[in-house]
């Protein structure tokens, strides 16, 4: 009974964090916001594999098929610790944020299939950008760009063994949450400034389709394929904008004076099919190596503030993985620390997004990410784990006036294993 309210407990927190959840990326101006990879701690740790690989205790965000060889009911969820360095090539700024990033339960249906239910964040939108006009040393007009919000998800995903060693999976999700954007401007001895402001609602649905296949090879080695293709999908975006004057009191507080116009938004982003194809080979329970590629075509956006002024376009996005885990030895009884799983992994990644950062709408620069990762699995009671992940980045670049993002991402979570709910008990 403790452990069913602590779950609900979690449940309510996760809802109430992910859809608050705050960013200091100047890059979640652009688009839906900053885009999280679907990964559990585990996966991120290991460069953000999964379409090939599955674990009767672990989930995987990345294949639904991956649940078909699920054997044991687990309650899964992570933290994630942001620490962001910013540099414009002139000066830095650092920033620190926490969140809880998923809440995932998982259970077996039988032998043969397995289904995942949870929530977890989709993007961040959390920026506060200014731009002055200077004359003469002096500050001549000053505009403020800032925003906040984000989009999370529910879903809901189903693996099913169709013979040995083929699963097929399918998972369908709903993805929901608020955005607001706002320019502010002020210029010198004006005593009005001007606010241009967004509120807008987002939300729209995605399926995701997946199967993998693995083959016990000579010496017990295990090789494995897997494929995933998220189809096409839309989010829609409606709300409001609005133009209004202001003036600042000497706190920073704003009081509003004039509505200049207010008018009805209606815009969306429209997905295009991404696909991620994957290979592995390990031993099971010992040893795992996998390399997976990822690619999707320009995402769409229109009918709102951030796509109307040739700030940004999305180009094709792509990215390489590589990654694995070592565990030295499952059921040591002289050693705890070879009973730990040692993960790591790299990721190349374009995003896909190029930034106008010298205002000629003909020069954009692409926004490119690479990380490290390593990571720890420490066993606890029964078959439960307390997975630790580390992350060290780079995303963007000081050139063409844009910024170069250095990032420590620190994951926490936790997987708890319980009975199997559909398994008959036996009385001796």
């Amino acid at each position: 009974m403790i452990r069913n309210i602590l779950l609900v407990f979690l449940l309510i927190t996760s809802i109430a964090v992910t859809a608050q959840r705050t960013n200091s990326s100047p890059y979640s101006f652009f688009g839906a916001g900053e885009e999280f990879n679907p990964l559990t701690v585990e996966q991120s740790a290991m460069g953000g594999i999964g379409v090939a690989f599955s674990h009767y205790k672990y989930l995987n965000f990345t294949n639904p098929a991956a649940y078909a060889d699920l054997k044991y009911t687990t309650y899964s969820f992570g933290m994630l610790n942001n620490k962001l360095t910013i540099d414009n090539g002139n000066s830095k700024q650092s920033s620190n944020s926490t969140s809880l990033s998923y809440f995932t339960l998982a259970f077996p249906l039988g032998s043969k299939a397995g289904v995942s239910v949870g929530i977890q964040p989709v993007s961040s939108v959390g920026y506060s950008l200014s731009d002055t006009k200077l004359v003469n040393g002096e500050a001549t007009e000053v505009t403020l760009y800032s925003g906040e919000g984000g989009v999370s998800r529910v879903y809901g995903s189903l693996g099913l063994k169709i013979f040995k060693g083929f699963s097929v999976g399918i998972e369908a999700g709903y993805s929901f949450g608020n955005v607001e954007n706002s320019i502010t401007n002020q210029i010198a001895n004006v005593s009005l400034a001007t606010k241009y402001k967004e509120s807008t609602l987002v939300k729209g649905g995605s399926v995701t389709l997946g199967t993998q296949y693995k083959k016990e090879l000579k010496n017990k080695l295990i090789v494995s394929g897997g494929a995933t293709v998220k189809l096409g999908n839309e989010l829609n975006v409606t709300g409001d904008d609005y133009l209004y004057s202001l003036t600042f009191a000497s706190s920073g507080a704003e009081f509003a004076r004039d509505t200049i116009s207010q008018n009805t938004i209606d815009g969306k982003y429209k997905f295009p099919i991404k696909t991620t194809i994957g290979a592995g080979l390990g031993k099971y329970d010992k040893w795992y190596v996998g390399v997976e590629y990822e690619k999707q075509d320009a995402i769409e956006a229109s009918g709102f503030l951030n796509t109307t002024n040739a700030a940004y376009k999305y180009g094709e996005s792509n990215r390489f993985s590589l990654g694995g885990y070592y565990l030295p030895k499952i059921n040591s009884i002289s050693s705890y620390w070879e009973r730990v799983t040692y993960r790591a992994g790299i990721r190349f990644e374009k995003s896909g997004l190029s930034v106008n950062g010298s205002g000629l709408n003909t020069n954009f620069t692409p926004v490119d990410d690479f990380g490290m990762s390593f990571g720890l699995g420490l066993p606890m009671k029964q078959l439960s784990t307390l997975n630790l992940g580390f992350e060290f980045g780079k995303r963007g670049t000081t050139n063409n006036n844009l910024i170069q993002e250095n990032y420590f991402n620190f994951r926490l979570g936790l997987s708890l294993t319980d009975v199997n709910w559909f398994q008959k008990r036996k009385i001796d």
